[in-house]
């Protein structure tokens, strides 16, 4: 069975391999120190800063594990490379929401880079989906959990 890629842009791929490279050197070390601090204090089975420092290790391990399979299932967008006539990841799209009358401002990434804060949206998102292959003048459906909206493209531009 083969795992699903990880579709990535390069400031995407990049972060990872930043937050990777952080908790592998800078994290474990914190966490060591933590632990042999808690130990030094004796008696282990009432000791909460030795617990503490247990579970966070166990996170920062589970957390590498996650990045190291992500990484290893990356598939990396060159966003210098992205046709402009549609739609697809790798694309800052500007489209007009028509039900709030407002413009908005969407860049189309894979699900590991997906942020709605930033407004990075996934192309396994309905919208994300919806908006794949559409041109500029396009209006897209979207049905959402409100019922459907409606985007019309109005500019595709690389989102480097």
């Amino acid at each position: 069975m083969s795992s699903k890629k990880n579709i990535l842009t390069y400031a995407g791929l990049k972060q990872l391999e930043d937050e990777l490279q952080d908790l592998k050197v800078v994290k474990r070390k914190e966490i060591a120190q933590k632990i042999k601090e808690a130990r030094e204090q004796g008696d282990l089975s009432e000791n909460a800063e030795y617990d503490a420092a247990k579970d966070e290790q166990r996170d920062v391990e589970a957390r590498i594990e996650e990045l190291e399979k992500i990484l290893k299932n990356a598939e990396v967008i060159d966003e210098d490379e992205v046709d402009l006539e549609k739609i697809s990841i790798g694309c800052k799209i500007r489209v007009y929401d028509v039900e709030f009358d407002e413009e908005v401002t969407y860049k189309l990434v894979g699900s590991t880079e997906a942020n709605i804060l930033e407004n990075k949206i996934s192309n396994e998102a309905p919208i994300g989906k919806a908006l794949i292959g559409a041109k500029v003048g396009d209006t897209v459906e979207v049905e959402g959990q409100d019922g459907m909206s409606h985007f019309k493209i109005l500019e595709i531009q690389r989102s480097n």
